[in-house]
Order: C-alpha cells, then structure tokens, then sequence
C-alpha cells in the first residue's frame, strides 16, 4: 500500500474553501469531458448551488444536522495549486459507513522537485480521510469497471469487491406503453415514520448479509426528522422537484414486499430518478411497480426513467432487459473497512534457520568447571540420616516379621477405660 507523503507547505490536503471553488470547478469539467460519468455530472450541478449557498452550507458544516456534510470535499493543493480532490459523505445515520464519491486528480500539473504520480496524489486523498473522520468503520464507493486506473488506486489502497451495480434508462415511449397498463396492487400505501420496522426489514431482506452488513443501516435510516422534512422541502423547491413513494403491504405476512421512490422534475431539464426494492420471495411485483411508477411519471414532462440494480436482483434486470432498457454504466460497488491487514511489502519466509538465528549465541561459550556448595538443608539432613542404611533395612524386616502378641516386657500399655472390660464381659456372657 502506497503509504501517505508528509505533508508540508508544498503539499497540502485540507477542506474546500470558497476561494478553491473555480479550481474544482476545472477539474470537475476535465473529468466529465474524459469519462462522462453520473457522479461527475451530479457534482457539476452540486458546485452551482454551493457558489450560492457557500455561505449557509459553511454555518450549517459547525454543530449536527443533516446537512453538515453536504459538500464534504478535501483538496491536495501543491504550490498553492489545486491538484486534486476528494468528496466523501456518510452512507447511514450513525455515520458507521462513509461513501467516497469522487476521486478527480489533475495529472497536468505536479511538483518538478518531487513529482507525484496520480495514484500517489489519489492515495494521499483517500488515506487522509480514512485517518481524519475517526467515526466510519467502512467506507464504499463505485467504480466504472472500465476505468481500470481507479480500478487500481482504489485496489491498492485496500478496497474489495462487493456487488456490481447497473444503471439503465427507460425511453418516454416506453414509460408511456407501461402507464396504460393498470399494475395489479392492492394494497399499495403511503410511506410514513410508522413504516420504518417495516422498510427496514424489507431491506434486509432484499440482499445478501454481506452487503447489508456493509451498508449497516438502522430503523432510523428510514425515518424523516423535522428539521431533515423541513431541508428536504426547501431543497426540492430550490430544484424544481417532486418526490413520490410507496410500499405494498402483505397482510398475511404483515411485511413490507415492494418499495419504489421517485424523484421528478417539474421544468423537464434532467432525467427523472427512480428506486425501487423488492423482496427475494414476489419477484412478480418488478412489473406491477415499474407500471406504477410510469403512470406517476406521466403526469411530468416526458422524460427519460433512470434507476438502478444490483447483481444479486438478478429478475429485475431480466425484466428490465425485455422492457428495451438501456445500459447506462456499468459500476463496481466495493468497500475497505478499518481493520483491512495491510500488504506485506515482500513475501514472508518462515525457514527455521531465521527463526532459530535469535536462540544462537551471542559469543563462543567459554568451558568452566561448576561447584556446587551443600546448602544448609542438605547439610542438616545428612547429619540426621543414619550410618548404614543396610542395618536400618534389616532391623526394619525383623520388626515387621514378629507377631503381635510378642512384645516386649518393658512396653506399657494405656491403662484401659472402665468401658472396656465391661464389653468383654458382656460377650462372654
């Protein structure tokens, strides 16, 4: 693993400012002109509403909200040049796992008495977040798996591979065939704060355990706060949006089924933006929501339908694909937690010369002759025991051999208890 570079008044990584606004936007537009994907346009559009709001998104970054790391970007700046950055948000509320979503480095520009290579810089980027936001456990993010540059510089800093995730787009002629079929869903509800058991659950379900332990989402996830109610309001009026959920309830089971949330413009300027989960086990419910959500979508400006799914959907993507859905990209979902072992830098050897070479000698052993001084208890002993143990083993084997009647004249007996002869007369009787 490329190890972070010290940093000094050459090279630098700190948060945004407003003044590094007209750098980012440069290198923000270099890379959606290089690779033309959805993260650098959405963070084309995020940096027009930062240059008005720089203000309130700085007070708002000072004590918790839910907007506090809205625009969270870092920058490595190398003689008061811009080189690259990096944005990075949290991926659930207790913030346990951090997304990276963008990683822009300008090879163009470089340090002529110490250059860096784009890896390195993409590497310094990415270890100063891991160090510096001490609350996330796991970070995630995605990739293009055709971008095999990020491919590597993600890889080598300790991120694995967990799903794949495709993105398609729905054509308005096609939205407009799904809307005049009527989808069969009952008992198709509202999303509120006393559903979130209920989508909680459902997300669990819908993938497998690794990943979920990865995203690590709680039942708080799915509900909305006032003040989160009252900034998304403000947010949706600010772009012109309108966003639209639902759930199937099963009453039998008393589980969440499907889900699908819609974001829609009103002017008609972008592509409409979809979710949509559904359980493992009513795989049949794919063309009843995307039914559903063309007929909500109708009623805004035809424009396309884009949404997204994951290798483990697979019938949601089969469907998508007789639907006439376009393959937008093409993306690897990947993740590094904290304890990720760092690589050896050279292969391990365990022979036993180099493990028995610390139990060596230090120098050559010089001979010597050992005296053993009689400690005072071997001395005490010796003079107690006796001269001859042969006599002692004899007398010991005429004692034992004698009867026990044969005792000798000079032995006294204890005087006997009155009790005694009173038992033996009583068993002569």
């Amino acid at each position: 693993m490329t190890s972070p570079l010290p940093e000094n008044s050459k090279n630098v990584i700190r948060p945004f400012q407003y003044r590094d606004l007209e750098a980012i936007q440069q290198l923000v537009n270099s890379a959606t002109a290089a690779n033309g994907n959805s993260c650098a346009i959405n963070f084309k559009n995020q940096l027009r509403q930062v240059r008005h709001w720089y203000g309130l998104l700085k007070f708002l970054s000072w004590f918790p909200n839910p907007w506090q790391y809205a625009f969270g970007v870092y920058v490595a700046q190398q003689l008061q040049q811009i080189q690259g950055l990096i944005k990075v948000s949290p991926f659930n509320n207790t913030r346990s796992t951090w997304q990276v979503e963008q990683v822009i480095v300008d090879a163009d520009t470089c340090d002529h008495e110490k250059p860096l290579t784009k890896t390195e810089i993409g590497s310094r980027l990415l270890r100063h977040c891991f160090e510096t936001i001490w609350e996330a456990r796991t970070w995630v993010l995605e990739v293009n798996i055709h971008d095999q540059t990020r491919m590597a510089l993600y890889r080598q800093n300790g991120f694995c591979r967990l799903a794949q995730m495709t993105y398609w787009e729905l054509e308005p002629s096609t939205i407009q065939k799904l809307a005049s079929r009527q989808p069969n869903l009952p008992n198709l509800l509202p999303v509120s704060n006393a559903d979130a058991q209920l989508l909680y659950q459902l997300d669990k379900d819908s993938m497998p355990p690794p990943v979920f332990q990865v995203f690590a989402r709680q039942i708080q996830d799915f509900k909305t706060g006032l003040f989160s109610g009252l900034l998304e309001q403000v947010q949706q009026w600010l772009n012109k949006t309108e966003v639209v959920s639902g759930y199937v309830f099963e009453p039998q089971r008393k589980a969440a089924i499907g889900y699908f949330k819609l974001q829609l413009h009103r002017e008609g300027t972008q592509a409409h933006q979809a979710q949509m989960t559904v359980h493992p086990a009513y795989t049949c419910l794919y063309p009843e929501l995307i039914s559903q959500m063309a007929r909500v979508a109708q009623e805004f400006p035809e424009r396309p339908l884009q949404l997204a799914s994951a290798d483990y959907q697979s019938e949601g993507e089969d469907y998508l694909e007789q639907l006439g859905a376009q393959r937008l990209e093409h993306n690897l979902l990947m993740y590094r937690s904290v304890w990720h072992k760092v690589r050896e830098s050279k292969p391990v050897s365990f022979e036993l010369s180099e493990v028995l070479k610390g139990l060596q000698p230090v120098r050559t052993p010089i001979p010597s002759r050992i005296v053993l001084s009689p400690s005072p208890l071997t001395s005490m002993k010796s003079h107690n025991a006796p001269a001859d143990r042969s006599t002692t083993s004899t007398s010991s084997l005429k004692k034992l051999s004698q009867k026990p009647n044969s005792l000798s004249t000079d032995t006294k007996l204890p005087a006997e208890s009155p009790e005694i002869p009173k038992c033996r007369k009583k068993y002569q009787h």
